[in-house]
């Protein structure tokens, strides 16, 4: 009998932009047992995308640009069928991703992804931050190396976008677990990850949010 490759484990981040995503990925590939392999959106929008379609899956809510949003289905898929190929090969994966709905017709991305995940151990984890914590790391990118996030505007207002991601990104709200990033440093978002990975109870939420597939 041949034998099978181990499933590798994958756990999904699900939050806003600047909500410390990127942060808690590389903290699981540096202390992590095993290799873990980064397929963010981040990877798949900067370096896989061709220019002229970017952000491609990163889009913003808004429906600001339709011409791209036709590829974003396609593109989801792909990369979620890219995640799950990289764990029936055994790889572990960690992936951060920004799902919303507001675009200018809404897409179901996210019951099309869970179903290529439920029968996978994948976890979904909701990476939350307040609003005002968002927006002060947006204004410190601003100044620095990140200006390609939006910053507080002269008159101290939020951009719509940033605020469409603060309510959009975490609907319908089913996850495995969930971190607060204003709470806990990437570390110790990185160590309640991982003890949920090596003791359990298995993950759940990807199948619920499959259902609709039946």
């Amino acid at each position: 009998m041949v034998p099978t490759t181990p499933l590798g484990q994958v756990v999904v981040l699900n939050g806003a932009p600047r909500s410390g995503k990127s942060s808690i990925v590389k903290v699981i590939q540096e202390t992590f047992a095993g290799p873990w392999m980064n397929l963010g959106v981040d990877v798949f929008s900067r370096h896989a995308t061709p220019p002229r379609y970017r952000p491609g899956m990163g889009l913003r809510p808004g429906g600001e640009r339709p011409e791209v949003e036709a590829l974003v289905p396609a593109l989801y898929k792909a990369f979620y069928d890219s995640v799950a190929a990289h764990s029936r090969q055994g790889l572990n994966v960690v992936a951060d991703v920004g799902h919303h709905e507001g675009y200018s017709a809404p897409l179901g991305l996210l019951p099309e992804a869970a179903r290529r995940l439920r029968d996978l151990p994948a976890f979904f984890v909701g990476v939350r931050c307040p609003l005002e914590v968002i927006m002060a790391r947006r204004d410190a990118g601003e100044a620095g190396r990140n200006a390609e996030y939006l910053g507080t505007g002269p008159g101290e207002e939020i951009p719509l976008p940033v605020r469409l991601w603060q309510e959009q990104v975490h609907v319908p709200g089913i996850y495995d677990l969930e971190v607060d990033t204003s709470k806990l440093t990437p570390q110790e978002a990185a160590a309640v990850i991982g003890e949920r990975l090596k003791n359990g109870p298995p993950p759940s939420a990807f199948r619920h949010l499959a259902a609709p597939f039946g």
